[in-house]
C-alpha cells in the first residue's frame, strides 16, 4: 500500500493510516509536507538516504516543465510504482471523481487531466521544493541522471513516448500562450530537450 494514500471512513473523512478504507486517488492530509520535512519516500514512507540519487514518478510532460506535485521516492519504489499502479499501467483508465471528500485539496500547480499512457521515472540528485504563487508545494525535479520510461507496466517504446509528449504539448502550449511569446519559446526549447531524453 503506497504510504501517501489517504484512509477514509464510510463518510469519506480521513482517518489515521491503516484505519478505514484506502482511496488511492486521494493524498493523506499533510503527507506532502511530512515527506519533505522528514525526508520520507513518497511510496514506502521509509527514510530517504542523504546524498544519494532518488526518483520521481511523473508523466512525460514533467520532462518538459521539470516539475512534480509529489515528493521523491527511492528508485526501487518508483520503478515498482511505474510498473504496478493501475492508473499508470492502464492507459485508458480515467480517474473516478465520485465520493471525493469535500475538503480534499487539489495538488499544487496546474494538473493536466489526462492519462498520458506513459510513466517516467526521473532519477536525480538535485531536486528542491518550492511554493508557487497559487499556494501549496511543488518540486523542481532537477537534472536527470537517468530516465526510465514505462507503458502498461513494461518498458515503453520510443513511439509511445513521443506520442505521449506530442499529445500533451498542446495542453502546455495553451498555458504558455497566456504568458506570451517568451513563454512559448521557452516551452519549445524545453520540449526539444525532453525529446532528446527519449531512448532511440
Amino acid at each position: 500500500m503506497p504510504w501517501f494514500v489517504a484512509w477514509l471512513d464510510h463518510n469519506g473523512q480521513p482517518l489515521p493510516r491503516g484505519e478505514g478504507v484506502p482511496d488511492f486517488r486521494i493524498i493523506a492530509p499533510g503527507a506532502v509536507e511530512e515527506a519533505r520535512d522528514r525526508g520520507l519516500c513518497w511510496i514506502c514512507g521509509d527514510r530517504m538516504p542523504q546524498h544519494m540519487a532518488y526518483a520521481f514518478v511523473v508523466g512525460p510532460m514533467c520532462a518538459v516543465n521539470r516539475t512534480s506535485a509529489e515528493p521523491p521516492s527511492h528508485i526501487i519504489c518508483a520503478d515498482w510504482s511505474a510498473r504496478a499502479c493501475p492508473f499508470l499501467t492502464k492507459p485508458h483508465m480515467e480517474r473516478r471523481q465520485d465520493r471525493i471528500p469535500e475538503d480534499a485539496e487539489e495538488p499544487a500547480g496546474t494538473m493536466l487531466r489526462r492519462n498520458p499512457g506513459v510513466a517516467l521515472v526521473w532519477i536525480t540528485k538535485t531536486a528542491f521544493a518550492w511554493s508557487p504563487p497559487t499556494g501549496g508545494m511543488l518540486f523542481n525535479i532537477g537534472e536527470p541522471l537517468r530516465t526510465r520510461w514505462y507503458a502498461e507496466g513494461r518498458e515503453a517504446t520510443r513511439e509511445e513516448i513521443l506520442e505521449s509528449i506530442d499529445s500533451g504539448y498542446p495542453l502546455l502550449r495553451d498555458i504558455a500562450a497566456e504568458q506570451g511569446a517568451d513563454a512559448l519559446r521557452e516551452l519549445d526549447r524545453r520540449t526539444d530537450e525532453a525529446r532528446e531524453l527519449v531512448p532511440a
